[in-house]
């Protein structure tokens, strides 16, 4: 796909579109144009945004056909969001507690309260009521 230029190749500023040319009947519009948010994103995040919508969003699909890992899909998504213009959430809550519970169930392992079968099975149990 051939994108059109999205900065000045002088002086690297945005790029506007003033002119639009009917291919049928030559009917001509002259004007300015901001081009949208996803006219100006990276090859790299399109293809990105492609794959992430091809796999209805879901990461765990991406991860699989990819070959990457959740969290760097996690985190390419952040960069296309920011790229998009939008604000990328903060580390929630959500995410300290469940740091939290992990620490929680390696200490208990460390200190042989629970066996080392015991802590997979709860860290499992973890991961999979946070997904």
């Amino acid at each position: 796909m051939h994108k059109k230029i999205p900065n000045c190749p002088n002086c690297g500023q945005p790029m506007l579109v003033t002119r639009l040319q009917c291919s049928s009947c030559e009917t001509i519009v002259l004007a300015r144009y901001e081009p949208c948010r996803f006219c100006r994103l990276s090859e790299d995040s399109l293809a990105f945004l492609g794959s992430f919508v091809k796999n209805r969003g879901n990461l765990k699909e991406m991860e699989r056909e990819l070959g990457q890992s959740y969290w760097g899909l996690r985190n390419k998504l952040n960069e296309v969001i920011a790229e998009l213009g939008y604000e990328v959430p903060a580390p929630e809550a959500a995410n300290a507690e469940l740091a939290e519970q992990r620490r929680g169930i390696l200490e208990q392992l460390n200190h042989g309260d629970i066996n080392a079968q015991q802590a997979a099975e709860l860290l499992a149990q973890l991961n999979k009521s946070h997904e």
